[in-house]
């Protein structure tokens, strides 16, 4: 399954990459794309795992800027 959300109040490019990176490492993530000047995420990961990948990525999101949010 592949998602794409809205993000609120990325602030740099390079939070952005890290917040990639971080997603990335997730286990059952199969792919992931932040774009910072969209302000969109985009996730993929296998239907049965997403909403736990998604919980994770959230939270890997608020580790790199405890301001950014993932729209859901």
């Amino acid at each position: 399954m592949k998602k794409t959300f809205q993000m609120e109040n990325l602030d740099c490019a390079n939070c952005a990459a890290k917040m990639e990176t971080a997603i990335q490492k997730i286990d059952g993530v199969t792919a992931c794309s932040v774009n910072f000047f969209a302000q969109k995420i985009m996730i993929e990961a296998d239907d049965a795992v997403f909403d736990a990948v998604l919980k994770k990525a959230i939270k890997a999101v608020h580790k790199v800027d405890s301001d950014c949010d993932i729209l859901v």
